[in-house]
C-alpha cells in the first residue's frame, strides 16, 4: 500500500476520461514495487467504476517512464525472492492494463525506457510527443529487457523488436512511430490536445461495445486464422444481441445520435 498523504499515482476523470499520473518524477517515475502496487490498485479500481470509459495514463515530469528502480533492485541484491516478487508484479500490472475492459492511452512525453517502454507497450494506444524517446537498454547494465520484450514483440515487427533489445540505443518518437510502437508522434504543445481529443472520440461510443471489442481483439491475436473467424463470428452475433448494438444500427438508419445504455 502507498502513502495516502503523498500518493504515487494522481488520478481524476473529466467526460468518463479517468487520467493516472505517475509522480514521483524525483525517481524517474520508476516502477518500484509501491508504484506497482499503486498502479495495479488503480487499474482494479478503474476497471469498476462505471464512470471511467477510457483510460489515459501519464507522468509528471521530463520522464514517463524510467523502468524499474535500479536502486531499490541494488538495495535487494541478496534477495531472491523480491527480485522474483518485483517482476511477478510489474508482469500482472501489464497484464491488467491489457485486460482492462475499458481502452487505455499512453500519453508519452520525455523518456521511456525498460519497463517504461513496457508500459507503453502494453497500452492499446500510444500518442507521443516528438521529444520523446524510447529504448530497452537493459543489456548495456547485464540485465536483458526479457519481460519488456514480450510487449515490444507483440507491438512491433521482430526485427526491430530484436534491434531494440540488443543494442539497448534509444529510438526516436518518429522511429517509435514507424515500427508501430506508438500510433502518433505530435508537438509537446499539443500533445494534451490530441490525447485527449482521441480519448474523448472513444469514450463517446458505448462501453458495452468497447469491452466487447478490446477483449476479441487480443484473443483472436494468438488464435488460427480460421479459429480466429470462428471465434470471432460469435462474438458478432453475441454483440447483436445487446440494446446499444440495435440501438446503434437505428439511430444510423435514423439519422441520429444514438443513446447509448452500455448493454
Amino acid at each position: 500500500m502507498t502513502d495516502a498523504a503523498e500518493p504515487l499515482i494522481h488520478t481524476y476523470t473529466e467526460n468518463g476520461v479517468t487520467t493516472l499520473m505517475l509522480d514521483k518524477p524525483e525517481r524517474r517515475n520508476s516502477l518500484s514495487m509501491a508504484m506497482l502496487e499503486a498502479l495495479g490498485e488503480v487499474l482494479d479500481e478503474v476497471a469498476r467504476d462505471d464512470e471511467t470509459r477510457v483510460v489515459v495514463i501519464a507522468a509528471r515530469g521530463n520522464v514517463f517512464c524510467a523502468g524499474h528502480d535500479l536502486r531499490e533492485i541494488r538495495e535487494r541484491f541478496d534477495s531472491h525472492e523480491f527480485q522474483q516478487a518485483l517482476f511477478d508484479r510489474c508482469s500482472e500490472v501489464m497484464q491488467k492494463i491489457v485486460n482492462l475492459p475499458k481502452p487505455v492511452i499512453a500519453r508519452v512525453a520525455g523518456v521511456a525506457t525498460a519497463a517504461g517502454c513496457q508500459l507503453v507497450a502494453s497500452c492499446d494506444l500510444a500518442v507521443a510527443a516528438d521529444t520523446a524517446r524510447f529504448a530497452t537498454p537493459g543489456v548495456n547494465i547485464g540485465l536483458f529487457c526479457s519481460t519488456p520484450m514480450v510487449a515490444l514483440s507483440r507491438n512491433v515487427h521482430r526485427k526491430q523488436a530484436m534491434e531494440m533489445l540488443l543494442t539497448g540505443e534509444l529510438i526516436s518518437a518518429s522511429r517509435a512511430e514507424e515500427i508501430g510502437l506508438v500510433n502518433r508522434v505530435v508537438d509537446e504543445q499539443i500533445l494534451d490536445e490530441t490525447v485527449y481529443r482521441m480519448a474523448r472520440t472513444i469514450a463517446d461510443k458505448s462501453g458495452h461495445t468497447l469491452r466487447i471489442g478490446k477483449e476479441a481483439f487480443y484473443r483472436q491475436l494468438e488464435m488460427p486464422l480460421a479459429e480466429a473467424y470462428a471465434y470471432t463470428a460469435v462474438v458478432m452475433a453475441e454483440n447483436m444481441k445487446a440494446e446499444d448494438a440495435q440501438e446503434g444500427i437505428c439511430a444510423f438508419l435514423e439519422k441520429r445520435k444514438p443513446e447509448w445504455k452500455d448493454r
